[in-house]
């Protein structure tokens, strides 16, 4: 027996939960139910990221991402102070360490200043004074940066969900999708479910449910791990403001950083190494399926070939523990191998295009029934309010509810 439902959501990550709760609001009579084919929320790029709130430090202007990351880290902290979260604004501090690095951090500061994000460059002196364990050349300081934990941010908005008449059913996978001329049919597992409009912020699957619903996409989901460690306790005040590199221009990701934890722990991480499985959270990891569908799409042979050299180097420094440590050790020679301890890996769900390029914005699709989320790595969790919000306003204009 079908069961009825004005809206459906696909994905229990921070950005369907917020697009539901949201959605609520704004439709308080609707019915409306979130599917997740995990047992609980958040077990993907919510629950496996390192905290951080960023402040839109490296978004191209008038880019989506630097405008729903500013105003979203605006409305996490505000959302975790009225509800009792976790959350510090510690600052982000990025260590220049050459006069290459130091040309480039004023590129850095230029963006930051077209996006209206407070900056404050430091000298070498100035810095040694923050952080008397960085060495560099000079620093770009950004005070807005935080940090918090998603997967409690993700809990509280479901409970708020939930407490306004939505439902979330997990253990749920989405198997099959079909949109008729006036509704949508959802089959996950043995159930039925109808609705009027359909949302996916699907992750890691967002390709696979946006061509199960019909959607002509040019993309494929591309999943590269980030691997992180985690320093021993004795060395929780080794900074005091998040410390990343200058990132290198020609390289689609930030480099590996020392982040303070909101648990009072610090992680060094991550890097990015192509991954053979979509969830391949596991020290060696292949699935067939996964790695099939890469290998047939054009895309993923042009990236590789366009990155190859810093692929090798990511791919020799994940099972090189020595190499990946001088990455960090550029900035902060204090550390040693022993104190690179296991930590959980991640998996960024990148959008890779059929002509080899990056997705390097938010990406949506839509039908006449359905608006999928199709790229939303980082910085997704700071933003996902302001997603929602966007989210919401598409299921407006596309949908009327009568």
């Amino acid at each position: 027996m079908k069961k009825q439902y004005d809206f459906i959501l696909i994905g229990g990550g921070i950005v369907g939960i917020s697009t539901a709760w949201q959605l609520q609001i704004r439709y308080p009579d609707a019915a409306i139910l979130l599917l997740e084919k995990e047992q609980s929320l958040a077990q993907h790029q919510t629950g496996r990221n390192s905290g951080v709130i960023h402040a839109g430090v490296y978004y191209q202007p008038g880019s989506l991402k630097a405008d729903f990351c500013k105003r979203g880290a605006a409305a996490t902290f505000s959302f975790c102070r009225e509800h009792g979260l976790p959350v510090e604004q510690c600052g982000k501090i990025l260590v220049a360490t050459d006069d290459m690095e130091l040309e480039r951090m004023a590129g850095l500061e230029n963006r930051c200043i077209q996006n209206g994000i407070e900056t404050h460059r430091l000298s070498e002196t100035e810095l040694r004074a923050k952080e008397p364990q960085i060495a560099g050349a000079g620093a770009l300081l950004v005070p807005a940066t935080g940090i918090t934990d998603y997967s409690k941010i993700c809990s509280r908005m479901a409970e708020l969900f939930v407490a306004m008449g939505g439902r979330i059913l997990t253990g749920k996978t989405v198997a099959n999708l079909q949109e008729d001329s006036d509704a949508v049919q959802v089959r996950a597992g043995s159930e039925l479910f109808q609705s009027l409009y359909l949302v996916a912020c699907s992750g890691l699957e967002a390709d696979r449910i946006a061509t199960m619903i019909g959607i002509d996409i040019d993309f494929q989901i591309v999943p590269f791990r980030g691997e992180y460690y985690q320093l021993p306790s004795r060395l929780n005040r080794i900074v005091n403001h998040l410390i990343y590199p200058i990132p290198d221009p020609d390289l689609p990701f930030l480099g590996v950083h020392l982040t303070r934890m909101i648990d009072g722990s610090v992680t060094i991480g991550p890097n990015a190494v192509l991954g053979w499985k979509r969830e391949g959270y596991g020290r060696f990891n292949l699935d067939l399926k996964d790695s099939l569908d890469m290998l047939k799409f054009p895309g993923f042979w042009k990236v590789i070939g366009s990155n190859l050299i810093s692929g090798v180097s990511e791919i020799k420094d994940s099972f090189y523990k020595p190499g990946y440590l001088k990455r960090v050790r550029k900035y902060c020679p204090k550390l040693s191998l022993a104190d690179l301890l296991p930590y959980p890996v991640g998996i960024r769900a990148q959008a890779v295009k059929r002509d080899g390029s990056l997705v390097h914005d938010f990406l949506f699709a839509e039908s006449k029934l359905s608006f999928h989320v199709c790229n939303a790595p980082s910085p997704a969790a700071t933003s996902a309010i302001p997603i929602g919000e966007y989210l919401c306003q598409k299921v407006a204009e596309n949908f009327q509810l009568d």
